[in-house]
């Protein structure tokens, strides 16, 4: 509870920031939007090109799908760049925009392609690991993801805030991670905690309606009810982590404790190792 309890506060806190700029919300509802576009069109060209054989996929379907991927792995990285720069922007005094913000993301976007890239590469290793070992596979590739996670934490943070380039922003975030406790990956599986804590209610609130209305209406709009409540839960979540990320990286590396955060907050949650 105690843990949960400090991402609540944490969450506010994020909450306060992103309340003054709340148009901001816009970048991930515009990423999850260029992914479903982009997820569709997978879909279209996989159909177009027909291109299965009976045992797997051949080379061509393979080459777009690494495509399509990397693609929206891009544009997944880029919003979220996007609202880094906003928050940063926001902390440091000034008046983000939805504009203002893409175009400083715009000027990393070597670096956040690159690391879109090298997300995409780790994945298909950490796939392969899991399809050809079995077992020790499954369990080799849970530890990787796992590892690659808590290495990468702060790589966007430190492409926008640093203007560090992909792999050196890889080696920035892993050098944070490695000099520290790692508190603040207990404080990320908190706001994935409060995410599920969220949607709850909107789930439940549209399985009342699917069974209180009667008919055909009643599925539809409690499945709308409950899938709007969904998305908006994992949008708004979404931007607070990364509020706090960003916030969190300026501390790791500049000891200054921005946006209004607490300062025995962040110092429990990114504490140097004795």
């Amino acid at each position: 509870m105690g843990r949960f309890a400090n991402s609540w506060r944490l969450a506010k806190t994020s909450w306060s920031l992103l309340k003054q700029d709340r148009e901001l919300l816009w970048l991930p509802v515009l990423s999850m939007g260029a992914m479903l576009v982009l997820a569709a069109a997978a879909i279209v060209v996989g159909f177009a090109v027909g291109d299965v054989e009976e045992g797997g996929i051949t080379g061509s379907m393979a080459v777009i799908g690494i495509a399509f991927a990397v693609a929206m792995t891009a544009v997944a990285v880029f919003f979220e760049g996007a609202l880094v720069a906003g928050a940063y922007d926001r902390m440091s005094g000034g008046d983000p925009t939805v504009r203002s913000a893409m175009s400083r993301a715009a000027t990393h976007l070597p670096s956040l392609f690159g690391w879109a890239l090298i997300t995409v590469t780790v994945g298909i290793v950490i796939r392969f690991l899991r399809e050809r070992l079995g077992w020790l596979g499954h369990l080799l590739s849970w530890v990787a993801e796992a590892a690659w996670a808590v290495a990468t934490y702060l790589v966007v943070p430190a492409i926008v805030v640093d203007d560090e380039r992909a792999v050196s922003g890889i080696k920035r975030s892993a050098s944070l991670v490695k000099q520290t406790w790692g508190e603040n990956l207990i404080s990320q599986a908190g706001f994935g905690l409060l995410g599920f804590v969220l949607i709850l209610p909107a789930v439940l609130a549209g399985a009342l309606i699917a069974m209180i209305v009667p008919g055909t209406v009643g599925v539809v709009v409690g499945t709308a009810v409950g899938v709007a409540g969904v998305v908006t839960v994992i949008v708004v979540i979404s931007a607070l982590s990364v509020y706090f990320r960003t916030a969190l990286y300026v501390y790791a590396t500049q000891g200054e404790v921005l946006g209004g955060y607490d300062a025995g907050q962040m110092r429990n949650t990114f504490r140097a190792k004795q």
